[in-house]
């Protein structure tokens, strides 16, 4: 049984959604808001520093990593992007030596690159998201709700600055070799209490001006509101984004609907759905539900449904790549195939809640490494990337303060063994440094945070820095830890090279024949005394 606690992910988020536009009407008199309110083509508002309360003068804005302090910054905005090769070991295969897999990144509208388009110092995320004191202390005792954010940038000059934003996470999407999003549908459209609810529209059109090849995948999470609709108004919801160039449809036409916990509603409330989208609207649906239960839910879905996926867990453990056990991801694929179905297999990093105070042990690049090799050996024809943007859940993939692209570029040799059916041949020497910047023991100095625990099921906690390299001939891997040093032998091809995690900074190198082909240092050092708890796993490349 695929057992989480993602179900309260987002009713929090909505919590916290609407404390923040309390604070809006509570300072209605000034001209500002709590949060951006109004359509993605309105003008940013002009935001001053809430009025509550700040947190400790001991707390960074952003914890533990400067906001904006990456050297590795997003592709600029403007021009039609393509993968590029010069950040990864290989060079990026043409599209001609692609299989017709495909690869969406799920995303989530709660966390854009900006919410209110000022200077990132003193924007919603660092005032409000990420201190202890944000949205009225509704986040006190976690320290906060995030412990990350998207790649900073400064103002835009630009009334339309939200949708410049979602065109660029789309270039960014494009530059790392993803197909699509898979939007998470929160509202419905005409929803006006929230900005969030033009997203998946806005998102699709971004696609559209940026390359029509992107694509956007209908998702509507049946642990929102949505879930309180009928499947005529779900229908009549879904109705007009059919229409729009960039929502994905298959090769013959049917419009793909993979809504998010599926089983909230039973199939023949989705056989209603799927039937009035015919009947009513001419639209034929490719039904692809996300389960968190797959083996309890698949023969009933099974009739009305093209595909199938589950939402996946986020630890090497739970992500066993031999594995062929019913309840194991591959023996999830192989029932979906036997019963005719295409396979979307989940791709994930990691997962670390402060706002659920849990967390699970990804053994830094390990479950990632696991969940791309699962996604080929199990022969799914999708994978979704979980997630691209959903910050809370500390699981996000995209440009962020916390790794950069690194993290995009560390999972490029696995997405494009995914495309291509085949390992891509190295030919950039090239390291990747994942860690912690805390121990798991550490006592944070904010005396309210909540401790985090790990997942029940999850891979036991550890403290290591990790170096994973891809090298084109065998060489000498050095990682010094604070004043210790671990020395490694790695082979040509890809290796994993552990050191115990210390306080201090990170240096790895990589040296063949007496010569350095690689290095790379730690962004962040490893405190003995962190302001909160944070077991988000940060990431550096030698190649950024």
């Amino acid at each position: 049984m695929n057992v989480r606690s993602y179900l309260i992910s987002r009713p929090i988020y909505l919590i916290f959604l609407l404390v923040s536009l309390l604070l809006a009407l509570a300072v209605q008199a000034a001209p500002v808001n709590a949060l951006p309110t109004g359509s993605l083509g309105e003008d940013a508002p002009n935001v001053t520093p809430p009025t509550t309360t700040p947190a400790p003068t001991t707390a960074p804005l952003v914890p533990e990593h400067p906001a904006g302090g990456r050297p590795d910054v997003a592709p600029p905005l403007g021009g039609r992007p393509g993968p590029t090769s010069s950040s990864l070991p290989f060079d990026v295969p043409p599209k001609s030596e692609l299989n017709g897999k495909l690869v969406f990144a799920h995303y989530f509208p709660p966390y854009p690159i900006s919410l209110d388009n000022v200077n990132p110092s003193s924007d919603h995320y660092a005032t409000q998201y990420l201190t202890a004191n944000g949205e009225n202390n509704s986040a006190v005792g976690q320290g906060g709700l995030l412990r990350d954010r998207p790649q900073t940038r400064q103002p835009l000059a630009d009334t339309q600055w939200r949708q410049r934003d979602l065109e660029n996470e789309v270039r960014q999407a494009i530059s790392a070799g993803i197909d699509g999003f898979s939007v998470d549908i929160l509202s419905a459209a005409s929803d006006t209490s929230w900005w969030g609810s033009a997203v998946p529209a806005a998102l699709i059109k971004a696609a559209a001006t940026v390359d029509p090849n992107f694509k956007i995948m209908l998702m509507p999470d049946m642990n929102s509101a949505i879930k309180n609709m009928s499947p005529a108004q779900l229908a009549a919801e879904m109705m007009p984004y059919a229409s729009m160039a960039s929502t994905f449809k298959l090769g013959d036409g049917r419009l793909v609907i993979s809504p998010f916990l599926a089983e909230v509603k039973p199939a023949s409330w989705w056989s209603q759905f799927i039937s009035i989208m015919n009947t009513s609207h001419h639209i034929e649906v490719a039904f692809v539900p996300v389960f968190l239960n797959t083996i309890a839910n698949r023969d009933a879905f099974a009739s009305i449904s093209y595909g199938m996926s589950n939402w996946g867990n986020r630890n090497p453990v739970d992500n066993p790549v031999s594995a062929s056990d019913p309840n194991s991801p591959m023996g999830l694929a192989a029932a979906a195939h036997a019963m005719g179905k295409i396979w979307m297999q989940p791709v994930s990093f990691q997962d670390a809640r402060p706002n659920q105070s849990i967390f699970d042990e990804a053994q830094n690049s390990q479950n990632l490494r696991n969940t791309w090799q699962i996604a080929m050996a199990s022969n799914s024809e999708w994978v979704q990337i979980s997630t691209w943007n959903d910050y809370s859940e500390g699981s996000s993939f995209a440009p962020s303060v916390g790794h950069g692209s690194a993290l995009l570029d560390m999972s490029a040799y696995g997405l494009y063994s995914f495309r291509t059916g085949t390992a891509p041949a190295i030919v950039r020497d090239t390291a990747f440094l994942s860690y912690r910047n805390q121990l798991v023991s550490a006592v944070p100095m904010n005396g309210s945070n909540v401790p985090m625990t790990l997942r029940p099921g999850s891979a036991p906690a550890r403290d290591t820095a990790e170096v994973l390299t891809y090298l084109s001939a065998p060489a000498v891997v050095k990682v010094t830890v604070g004043s210790t040093t671990t020395t490694c032998n790695a082979p040509a091809g890809v290796s994993s090279c552990l050191a115990p995690l210390q306080v201090g900074s990170i240096t790895a190198t990589v040296v063949r024949n007496s010569t350095e082909v690689a290095r790379v240092n730690s962004h962040a050092e490893v405190t003995a005394k962190p302001y909160n708890q944070n077991f988000e796993y940060l990431v550096d490349s030698s190649r950024r």
